[in-house]
């Protein structure tokens, strides 16, 4: 006797897979609707289900922008952040806000950013010139760097410096 027909598993609606996903994360408006683009139907109509769940305090920009905010924080300095939110769709005002907030500390952070990687102050041109490539990549303005490298090229003791 042949095996029973297997069963075809049931689509899941748009409704669901936005659920799902928004159980893991949090995501921004804009990033939930290109994403449920590949599963949605003519039918479906995702900006009136992206309002349905930003009316119902599901989804947030507010707070994508806040969660985002702190986990980059520690690694990376406000402009990387703020393209990062920028290619995620939040809008601008949001992000103008987080930027200021993270302006703030901007040199602590890219201070604590550079010790992680480099023990010592550099020595050289091009040592100095890897030092801040690799802080310019992470976020942080020329100023901030060549605060950060010429204080440390000044005292070649970092712990100097609160």
């Amino acid at each position: 006797m042949p095996p029973p027909p297997a069963k075809k598993p049931l689509e899941k609606s748009l409704r669901q897979r936005a659920l799902e996903r928004l159980s893991k994360r949090e995501y921004s408006a804009a990033e939930l609707a290109q994403k449920l683009k590949a599963y949605a139907d003519e039918a479906d109509d995702i900006p009136a289900l992206i309002a349905d769940f930003q009316a119902r305090g599901w989804l947030s920009d507010a707070r994508y922008t806040e969660q985002m905010v702190h986990a980059r924080q520690a690694k990376f300095g406000a402009a990387r952040v703020a393209n990062e939110l920028r290619e995620k769709g939040v809008d601008d005002a949001l992000i103008a806000e987080a930027v200021a907030g993270l302006q703030e500390n901007e040199v602590a952070r890219a201070r604590e950013v550079w010790r992680k990687k480099f023990k010592a102050a550099a020595t050289t041109r091009e040592e100095w010139a890897k030092q801040a490539r690799f802080l310019q990549s992470r976020g942080f303005t020329f100023q901030v760097i060549k605060h950060i490298l010429n204080r440390h090229a000044e005292d070649d003791s970092p712990e100097d410096y609160s």
